[in-house]
């Protein structure tokens, strides 16, 4: 049974826990009624979010969203509204900036459980996260430049990554939209199931959290650092950290079982 995790009080995210305290979080987007669609206060609430898990003890999050769709970006309902000066809308891509960034370098495995619309901004977030598990349903475009605007939530970094430069910029110009064994293909998602996202981000999860947290740390911070380092640098990097990681006390059991050949080999997929 999951219960609401008392360190949050949110409006718009809830964030659930399992009562066996396993470590594992859910975090759901809830605002179906406007497609899960970013405003400010949500981006607050995930700053939070990020910011406070790795110190309360999160082994993995998996980052799901009430009704039809995951996430249809900006909320262009209060953009609109608001009326913001360019340097408004700085300071907003800013913020989110430093949410995605914490997502990303925190530390702690995100899986991102995806359905329905994953557009703009909500692919923005879906990459931020170490793992997208896709259903049926889902579907990813780009519509800025259809909507006489241009990425403020880090595509440009982490889309381009995904699928590369051309591609993107193909989703920008024309409003391409990849759905199923194609967005698969071109790397927007590691997973495509036909039954539920939720449930499989749920069974990645679990196997995340299994993890040592100091193995999860490196593998869900260091890598992106190492990928914004020259090839000497992220070389240095690897072997300070392999180091580090590779010598801790809590590792030593697990080497006795593989000593022992105890340990559960790796096979091939049946």
């Amino acid at each position: 049974m999951a219960q609401h995790h008392p360190a949050f009080s949110f409006t718009n995210l809830t964030v659930t826990q399992d009562q066996e305290d396993d470590g594992i979080w859910v975090a759901t987007l809830n605002r179906a009624s406007k497609r899960n669609a970013l405003d400010a206060a949500t981006i607050e609430e995930l700053i939070e979010l990020f910011s406070k898990a790795p110190r309360l003890g999160a082994k993995a999050i998996v980052l799901a969203a009430a009704g039809d769709h995951f996430c249809a970006g900006l909320d262009l309902i209060e953009h609109h509204d608001e009326d913001r000066s360019p340097a408004d809308f700085m300071h907003v891509c800013l913020r989110w900036h430093e949410a995605f960034n914490k997502m990303e370098y925190g530390g702690v495995p995100v899986i991102a459980a995806l359905h329905g619309a994953v557009v703009g901004g909500g692919l923005e977030l879906a990459s931020s996260a170490h793992v997208r598990v896709a259903d049926e349903t889902t579907y990813f475009a780009l519509p800025e430049g259809q909507r006489g605007l241009f990425t403020g939530g880090g595509a440009t970094i982490r889309v381009a990554d995904l699928v590369g430069k051309s591609r993107m910029i193909d989703m920008m110009l024309t409003g391409r939209v990849y759905q199923g064994q194609e967005a698969m293909d071109v790397g927007l998602m590691q997973y495509l199931v036909s039954g539920s996202s939720f449930d499989k981000a749920m069974e990645l999860a679990r196997r995340a959290a299994a993890n040592l947290p100091l193995s999860n740390f490196a593998i869900c911070s260091a890598v992106s650092h190492m990928q914004n380092m020259s090839a000497l640098d992220a070389a240095y990097c690897e072997a300070v950290i392999a180091g580090v990681v590779n010598t801790q006390p809590d590792a030593r059991a697990r080497l006795d079982a593989f000593a022992k050949k105890t340990a559960a080999r790796v096979r091939p997929n049946d």
